[in-house]
């Protein structure tokens, strides 16, 4: 794994909109006062596409008996 890149205050406030391209190419950059590294900026995970309701009609099989508990499960909650 490479290395991120490190920029002081002053690199960082002058040069931020070429941070924020190298970081949504997936890099990673680390900000650094007086030599000190004070704060990471990463890229942000990509959102899961959703295609709506019943997007996973089909691939999820819930038991006819999923809501009845097994008896030790039941007694060990009262529930009998």
């Amino acid at each position: 794994m490479e290395a991120a890149r490190q920029y002081n205050v002053h690199e960082a406030k002058t040069h931020f909109s070429r941070i924020l391209e190298q970081v949504a190419t997936g890099e990673e950059v680390v900000i650094s006062k007086a030599g000190e590294p004070v704060a990471k900026v990463v890229p942000l995970r990509p959102k899961v596409r959703r295609s709506g309701r019943g997007s996973l009609r089909g691939q999820v099989h819930i038991p006819d008996d999923f809501d009845t508990l097994p008896d030790d499960i039941a007694d060990a909650f009262g529930m009998r």
